[in-house]
């Protein structure tokens, strides 16, 4: 009897760019992380690209890429944020690939993914397509090969969409075991009737798509299995999850069985901690057992085609009991958290917003047939320039798809029309109906993608969409009353959001008074190029005028501005920012506002600014999020540095009053407790994050902390200790027979075991098991030839091994 088992796991964030910038902005609720994307990707994506497997002392064996032996697909709208913000996983995941095709009988086990998780039964044929056709060039360009499978955003079917799956060459996809309706054995005329326990997913099944003759292969995946991992615990421990697998198949069977299981990626690491741990043991039990051979579905595919064929509930998914409902009525479905909420609005925002996408389709083929061949087939292509937006690139798609050479202003035209079309369909990212509230974040993020759509039709047509378009919304009721209705929502959460180029000027200007830009600069997805500028010091007050072209790296639309910004001291700041008129209304204002600020009469700047610039002012809060904060994070610094000071005085003068007071069980007076946390904390992190840590000072600072019973900020605190921990990593990756180093990075780890808070050791401790597997064993073999030095360096290394709990192997 041939056993096989195979786990897949959906790796996937919805898209968390702003539409205007192109990058994911600062979200304070995934502190200590940037956003949310980092935060999952420290926390799941990147801890199974080099995931532990302990031994029963609880030390590391083995260090393995989980993703090398399972199935899985990523989003390639998170493949995209990653390949530019984490790139160092972005290759451990296509590396797993390559390796996978030499484990699996040359089939990868990654598959690719429906492009921005659209719900594919709820969208047009138009889209379907696109969505499948971008899907596998985002695969191609990332895994250098054509895709055999794909994951279909919430398992949600239909047979259209799988008409244009096979059509595009995908060979099978993977559904709940609830979705199939009836199956029979190849070559027989009975069907039979799925019950309610679902179809046998220890075999994949054949799908004869109507009409075309084409087919494509399904596997269904073990429900009772998958939910176990997803939501019973199953993943606490690496060996029973393997057993659970294993008792899965039935021994009385003599045929050639599978089983799989399907889940959320964010299951192993982020929803479950240390879920990959579970993960990577589980499979080296499996292995090491002989219980089964771990194997992906092409190579399955490939051992053991479909002698079923089966026929499929249309229009259902894996997440909703009530077929594709949850993303267009309130069905019921919800995220639990919220008893009595209603989903209501999930109607009138999908109406809303397949009105928009209705509205502008024709818009745009008119307008696109004046420069297109086919505008519909340049949308399709345009995900070529989406992975690749040099001009060269361009030029390329261009050359293919206009109907003869297009000007710079009607190059710009077109890609305003693609990009109208491009978040037409990001608007419909299923995230945006899934939860239980029209303000989520996931939510809001649709609405940004629908206001960036109505922006550019204006742009484009002169027609605004907008009125009509919140007429619709308005009737999605919130359940917060300050929220009201989606209408209102989208004016408070994503129309601010907004940018055009005359914004960008307006950061550009108001940041150039803290950080000195380079002639050419990037904003974002935006290039700055100065072509003059003055400045001006007078005491704490600075004033920066000048001009500057600001061009879209998206659109390649392109307007010179003028600008001007004075800062009389933190954190007041005025400033205006226009397009450019002339060069001598340009110098006029120069002269005359600089003449003001020499003279510092401050006033006379003010009502020149305002007269020169209509009255439009901007200001701090007009500085896109990132910079935002970096700038206030200055004017914050300096303010606490007074604060401390005070803090300091305080704490120092009255510790000893604090130190009796402890000893006596005499409760401490706060103002006198908030005095010590904010000191000892803010002294600890700052010695944290020094180039060279002074373990004596820290050791100090700790001992204080205890004796005053103060409570340390563990978040803040082991996330600063763990970057100087990476830093220091990355020290002895350069030069890892320091031994100077070996020694201050070994006390430290020592230092680290006897905090009374979690710091992630994870990428010191793959560095060291890089070079355990890369140097290890040739400067022990020199160790015992005879070498002067190697000794030395062979027992330093394996005391920091020993701090790190990682076992060697002479």
């Amino acid at each position: 009897m041939e056993r096989y088992i195979c786990i897949h796991g959906h790796f996937y964030q919805p898209p968390r760019e702003n539409p205007w910038l192109e990058d994911v902005e600062l979200q304070d609720s995934a502190y200590p992380y940037h956003d949310w994307n980092e935060r999952i990707t420290a926390e799941c994506y990147e801890p199974n690209t080099a995931s532990r497997i302990l031994d029963a002392d609880g030390w590391i064996r083995k260090i393995v890429n989980n993703y090398s032996k399972i199935s899985f697909n990523f989003g390639p709208t998170l493949l995209s944020w990653m390949e530019n913000h984490e790139p160092e996983v972005h290759r451990a995941i296509i590396e797993a690939d390559r390796i996978s095709r030499e484990r699996f009988s040359g089939h990868g086990s990654a598959l690719a993914q429906a492009y921005n998780h659209m719900i594919m039964p709820l969208a047009n044929r138009r889209d379907k397509y696109t969505q499948v056709f971008w899907g596998i060039k985002d695969f191609e360009h990332r895994f250098g090969r054509r895709p055999e499978g794909m994951w279909l955003p919430e398992t949600a079917v239909d047979l259209e969409t799988l008409e244009i799956m096979a059509e595009q060459g995908i060979c099978f996809t993977i559904l709940a075991p609830y979705q199939a309706r009836r199956f029979r054995r190849t070559g027989t005329g009975t069907w039979q009737d799925v019950g309610p326990g679902g179809i046998d997913p220890s075999v994949p099944y054949l799908i004869n798509l109507p009409g075309s003759g084409r087919t494509i292969s399904v596997f269904f995946y073990n429900a009772d299995i998958s939910r176990a991992v997803a939501f019973e615990g199953l993943l606490l421990n690496g060996e029973h999850f393997a057993k659970r697998l294993i008792s899965a198949f039935d021994a009385g069977r003599p045929t050639a069985q599978l089983v799989h299981i399907a889940t959320d990626g964010e299951t192993y690491g982020h929803h479950h901690p240390h879920g990959d741990m579970a993960l990577a043991y589980a499979i080296h039990y499996i292995e090491s057992s002989k219980a089964a051979r771990i194997t992906n579905y092409g190579e399955f595919l490939e051992k053991h085609p479909p002698t079923f064929e089966v026929e499929i509930k249309e229009n259902t998914a894996w997440s909703c009991a009530h077929g594709v409902e949850r993303w267009r009525n309130n069905c019921g479905c919800n995220s639990g958290l919220h008893p009595g909420w209603s989903q209501a609005w999930r109607a009138p925002l999908r109406n809303a917003l397949n009105w928009l996408r209705n509205t502008v389709a024709p818009m745009y083929e008119e307008e696109a047939r004046r420069f297109l061949k086919d505008p519909w087939a340049a949308r399709n292509d345009y995900i070529e320039v989406i992975l690749d937006r040099s001009t060269e690139n361009l030029n390329r798609f261009l050359d293919k798809h206009a109907v003869r050479p297009l000007e710079g202003d009607e190059q710009v035209r077109v890609l305003k029309l693609l990009e109208m079309q491009r978040h037409a369909m990001l608007m419909f990212t299923s995230c945006g109906w899934f939860f239980d509230e029209i303000s989520g974040i996931e939510t809001v993020q649709v609405l940004q993608y629908a206001g960036r759509v109505i922006q550019l039709a204006q742009e484009l047509f002169g027609n605004s969409l907008e009125h009509s378009f919140l007429e619709i919304l308005s009737q999605a009721k919130s359940n917060i009353p300050e929220h009201k209705d989606g209408a209102h929502i989208y004016e408070k959460f994503a129309k601010p959001a907004m940018v055009d180029l005359v914004k960008v000027g307006a950061h550009y200007a108001i940041s150039s008074l803290f950080e000195s830009y380079d002639e050419q600069s990037r904003i974002f997805s935006y290039t700055v190029l100065r072509e003059d500028s003055v400045n001006r010091l007078a005491g704490a007050a600075k004033l920066t005028l000048g001009k500057a072209r600001v061009t879209s790296e998206i659109t390649r639309e392109g307007v010179t501005i003028v600008y001007g910004v004075v800062n009389f001291g933190y954190p007041s700041i005025n400033g205006g920012v226009q397009v450019y008129r002339d060069e001598e209304s340009y110098r006029k204002m120069v002269e005359e506002v600089t003449g003001a600020f020499d003279r510092v009469d401050f006033p006379e700047v003010i009502r020149l600014l305002d007269q020169y610039f209509d009255g439009t002012t901007f200001s701090l809060k007009h500085l896109f999020r990132d910079k935002q904060r970096e700038i206030l994070d200055i004017i914050l610094d300096s303010t606490l540095e007074e604060v401390a000071g005070d803090y300091r005085r305080i704490y120092e003068r009255h510790a000893p009053l604090m130190r009796l007071l402890q000893e006596l069980n005499i409760p401490q007076p706060k103002v006198l407790r908030a005095a010590a946390e904010f000191v000892l904390n803010t002294s600890l992190r700052q010695a944290f994050s020094e180039k060279v840590l002074d373990l004596e000072h820290i050791k100090a600072l700790l001992d204080e902390a205890r004796m005053a019973s103060v409570s340390l900020d563990g978040a803040s605190l082991g996330y600063a200790l763990k970057k100087t921990l990476e830093r220091m990593g990355e020290e002895l990756r350069k030069h890892p027979t320091d031994l100077s180093l070996l020694e201050h990075l070994e006390a430290i780890c020592n230092l680290v075991r006897s905090l009374p808070f979690e710091v992630d050791m994870w990428k010191v401790q793959n560095i060291y098991y890089g070079l355990l597997q890369s140097i290890y064993q040739d400067l022990h073999k020199r160790a015992d030839q005879g070498d002067e030095k190697a000794p030395a360096w062979v027992e330093r290394f394996g005391s920091l091994g020993d701090c790190l709990r990682i076992r060697r192997n002479k």
